[in-house]
């Protein structure tokens, strides 16, 4: 009965014949740079679809509202956890901060909103990153 599963494990790990098999470091690291890479990198295009719809709606959603985009020289707490959540963003956190979107002065109410839309899409890339390790690893379906 153990060897079964066992074989059914090892099964469930390998990856489908045909696709390149990548290392769960690798797709870890694509599905945090570009949201739902990682999910695609094993097949499951409709959850990387899903995700990258979902995190750069949220981010797109945040900047049109004029949120923030935290810097990593600050020294508040808060700060710096909102700079976590935005490192998340992968991708999109360096293209903001390269083309300075979210630098401007608050001015609208709905800023403050849009700062928690786009700390909120870099923690659903974070997991969703997770998910696709997970995935890779066998631990889940």
């Amino acid at each position: 009965m153990s060897t079964a599963k066992a074989i059914a494990k090892d099964s469930a790990t390998q990856p489908a014949a045909g696709t390149k098999p990548f290392s769960a470091g690798v797709i870890l690291l694509a599905g945090w740079m570009i949201p739902g890479l990682g999910h695609l990198m094993q097949g499951k295009w409709i959850r990387a679809v899903l995700l990258f719809v979902s995190v750069t709606c949220m981010f797109s959603l945040g900047l049109a509202m004029h949120g923030k985009i935290y810097s990593a020289n600050s020294g508040e707490l808060l700060d710096m956890l909102g700079f976590v959540g935005d490192l998340g963003n992968g991708i999109l956190y360096v293209l903001s901060v390269f083309f300075g979107w979210g630098q401007n002065i608050v001015q609208v109410v709905t800023a403050d909103y849009g700062t928690k839309f786009i700390v909120v899409a870099g923690l659903l890339n974070f997991i969703s990153a997770v998910d696709a390790h997970s995935l890779r690893l066998g631990r889940k379906n």
